[in-house]
């Protein structure tokens, strides 16, 4: 390896603004669950497909319709 490299004629990574981040959340077990079942059967990683959907919800501007039962 070199001892030192020059970067000045480096291009910025395109990607860099879509660059995910890393979150917690506490999501019911039956919601994970449920998720982890459709991934099987799309053939994608549960977490990938609960990220595309809400991408899908946050393109669309989707509102959350919160009923509250008494």
């Amino acid at each position: 390896m070199r001892e030192e490299y020059d970067f000045s004629q480096s291009v910025q990574n395109p990607y860099a603004k879509r660059a995910k981040k890393q979150i917690s959340l506490n999501i019911e077990v039956e919601t994970v669950e449920y998720f982890k079942e459709l991934a099987v059967k799309m053939g994608l990683p549960y977490q990938t497909l609960i990220n595309s959907y809400l991408t899908d919800c946050a393109m669309r501007h989707v509102e959350p319709q919160l009923k509250w039962t008494s």
